[in-house]
């Protein structure tokens, strides 16, 4: 289920596809976020792990199938001594087989535990490979989002360059000074700095993204997509719903059948075990054989077990404390994650819909503006650096809502995304 969740919806940008890079003779091979997650699952150590970890508590089980060992023994009595036991003459032999008799369930109770020990195993493991899914997906946005950095940085390197050709003109015709082109080119030099930057981390972040299935020298491409389409979300009502199925509250259910094993394990000591012993003894003096046999019982075992099935009621019982903490902490962090989505979509829309437009238009106006001569450089280059500033805090505000959304889906184990956005929409206005 969990691997499907991510596979359907990681995080609402596009058709999450990688493809490597093409040889001169050999087509590129696709790689689609399923393949990925699909490689993480298998690769990863973290999940290889449980594997050797479900060896180890299958042993375990095994062991504690086992009852008590029986034991032979010989016991020779009156030999070397003094007077008659001086030599051989007089020597007992006697061949025993002993063995403990368990009572009180003592080897139901541990293969309870064993057994419930492995049930729980299999939960972390899904709980394990969410995380590391969730983290598939925080990788991928890191390289979507320094990708479209390099888009508003170029949309500003284009806005900059026309700004140092029209200072130009303007110096050519003597309406403004030289230092206003050297100003305009420092700030296409800021500009060309930022998409370098955002290049350098387009490359680190693809690198981090491939160390997940181990690949060192990753050549896949991202396939075409919209950071800023941001999805509607359910409410915090229907979100909290999810909350009961997650495998951190599945985690809490089986560690309760744990520590439950451990009551009923600790219960079975206040019945003491019966420790049994038969065997044959010869006697040496008249060529004689005889049966011999015993049984004992330790006393006061009731007494000495109470400390330990008290420790082991009382652990049981914090666990309801744990269940509500970790509810508490579930909760808060959902209903964060929730407002963290919502502040942010409402923060791109917006600045789609409102801001941008008329900063575009005012820009654009500017622009007419100087070259005709009726404003100056700073007030055109001002409208540019508020355009752009704009632009990354809105390409901001759409990657804290994916990491949000991301957030939601690990904590809930829903798909809350129905279908990959279309790329049509680009990374503006």
């Amino acid at each position: 289920m969990w691997l499907r969740l991510a596979a359907l919806a990681a995080f609402a940008i596009a058709p999450c596809v990688h493809a490597q890079a093409p040889s001169p003779a050999v087509p590129p091979d696709t790689l689609t976020l399923d393949d990925a997650i699909a490689r993480v699952a298998r690769v990863h150590p973290d999940l290889r792990l449980f594997g050797a970890r479900t060896e180890i508590l299958l042993a375990e089980r095994e062991v504690a199938s086992l009852r008590p060992a029986l034991r032979a023994g010989l016991d020779v009595e009156n030999v070397l001594g003094s007077g008659n036991a001086r030599g051989f003459d007089q020597a007992e032999v006697t061949l025993t087989l002993a063995g403990v008799l368990e009572r009180g369930g003592k080897l139901d109770a541990r293969r309870t535990l064993a057994q419930a020990r492995i049930d729980a195993l299999s939960v972390q493991r899904e709980a394990q490979r969410l995380d590391l899914l969730a983290d598939v997906a925080r990788r991928y946005l890191a390289v979507t989002g320094a990708r479209a950095a390099a888009v508003v940085a170029r949309r500003d390197i284009a806005q900059r360059t026309r700004t140092v050709a029209a200072a130009r003109q303007r110096l050519q015709a003597g309406a403004s000074p030289e230092s206003v082109v050297l100003t305009a080119q420092a700030a296409l030099a800021r500009a060309e700095l930022a998409l370098a930057r955002a290049e350098q981390q387009s490359v680190a972040a693809r690198q981090h993204l491939a160390a997940l299935w181990g690949e060192r020298d990753p050549r896949f491409i991202l396939a075409d997509g919209d950071p800023l389409a941001l999805p509607p979300v359910a409410d915090m009502a229907e979100l909290a719903t999810f909350l009961q199925g997650t495998p951190e509250l599945a985690q809490i259910a089986d560690e309760r059948r744990i520590r439950e094993a451990r009551v009923r394990l600790a219960r079975t000591a206040a019945t003491p075990d019966l420790d049994w012993q038969v065997g044959v003894r010869r006697l040496q003096d008249g060529d004689d054989t005889a049966l011999v046999g015993g049984v004992s019982l330790a006393l006061g075992g009731a007494r000495r077990a109470q400390p330990g099935i008290r420790a082991a009621e009382a652990d049981l019982a914090s666990l309801e404390i744990e269940r509500e903490s970790r509810d508490v902490a579930l909760y808060s962090t959902l209903t964060d994650a929730h407002g963290r989505y919502r502040v942010a979509q409402l923060d791109v829309q917006r600045t789609r819909d409102d801001v941008l437009p008329r900063l575009v238009r005012a820009e654009q106006a500017a622009e007419r503006a100087y070259r005709a001569g009726a404003i100056s450089y700073l007030e055109w280059a001002q409208l540019q650096s508020e355009t752009t500033a704009t632009r990354r805090q809105q390409l901001d505000a759409a990657l804290e809502a994916h990491l949000a959304l991301i957030e939601l889906q690990r904590l809930t184990g829903q798909a809350l995304v129905a279908a990959p956005t279309t790329p049509e929409q680009g990374i503006s206005p």
